[in-house]
């Protein structure tokens, strides 16, 4: 972290995956005044000032001192904020959480490669993200490390080896939590059928979740492993897992992923193709 401790980070765009980021730097130790971010909204200004951050509605000023610019926009308005920028991000390090945008699409509009692409998760809003990343060869060891560091506030991060790969990180991990809050209704719905309160319901499903993932990350086991564990011959769990694979969850889960990755692709070409 002692990289980035040392640098001014600028964010264009101020949502919450960006605010998710800001509190998880300012936690770890990075000043807030090496902050600046750059909102068209005047609330999320006034929020982010309130937290001694430096913020301003001016793209241009903002990334003045910059070392790092983090790209935090909504896909369909890159174009109109990287446009004016072209030139001005010679040297310095943009870390990309834009959804959709490949490296030759922002690198068309500023005039770098020097540009690492992160697909982040909702996670990263309770400091437990989960970070897929992606570069090409331009960006060295040190800068690789940089952008590790200031994603790794929020979560886990991983590189991925192709730029490809980010579309797969999309459909397993920045898509995952809906998957999970899916289960968790039809859990939570389950038990109230049966005759559970929503209360009672509700917090035996969130708990056992926590629990559940709680077990798998800290296991010497694989998730595999756990489920047959606590899968004993003819019991409770059993029966609902011929249930499950009678109905084919585990093809089905793997073809909604597959549908995901392929609605992550297009969107990508869709904004490549407006960007020429």
């Amino acid at each position: 972290m002692s990289t980035a401790l040392n640098c001014n980070i600028c964010f264009i765009g101020g949502g919450n995956m960006a605010q998710a980021l800001i509190g998880g730097l300012i936690s770890r130790g990075l000043p807030a005044t090496r902050i600046t971010v750059s909102d068209p909204v005047a609330q999320i200004r006034e929020t982010l000032q309130a937290k001694d951050v430096h913020v301003t509605e001016n793209n241009i000023e903002a990334i003045a001192d910059a070392d790092v610019v983090v790209l935090a926009v909504k896909p369909q308005v890159l174009a109109s904020v990287l446009t004016p920028l072209k030139g001005l991000l010679k040297n310095k390090l943009i870390v990309s959480i834009v959804a959709g945008a490949e490296i030759a699409t922002i690198s068309k509009f500023t005039g770098t490669d020097l540009v690492v692409r992160v697909m982040p998760n909702t996670p990263a809003l309770v400091q437990t993200g989960a970070h897929g990343l992606f570069a090409y060869p331009v960006v060295d060891a040190e800068k690789r490390e940089l952008a590790s560091q200031i994603l790794a506030a929020t979560g886990l991060t991983l590189w991925v080896n192709e730029e490809a790969q980010i579309d797969v990180v999309t459909a397993v991990s920045g898509s995952g939590p809906a998957y999970f809050f899916y289960m968790m209704e039809s859990m939570i719905q389950a038990g109230k059928n049966m005759g559970l309160d929503e209360k009672t319901a509700t917090a035996l499903t969130l708990q056992t979740a926590l629990g559940a993932a709680q077990m798998a990350i800290t296991s010497a086991n694989s998730p595999a492993e756990l489920r047959k564990n606590v899968t004993s011959p003819n019991g409770t769990t059993q029966a609902a897992i011929e249930v499950f694979d009678q109905t084919q969850i585990s093809q089905n889960i793997q073809t909604a992923l597959v549908a995901a990755q392929k609605r992550s692709q297009e969107l990508a070409q869709d904004l490549s193709a407006s960007a020429k």
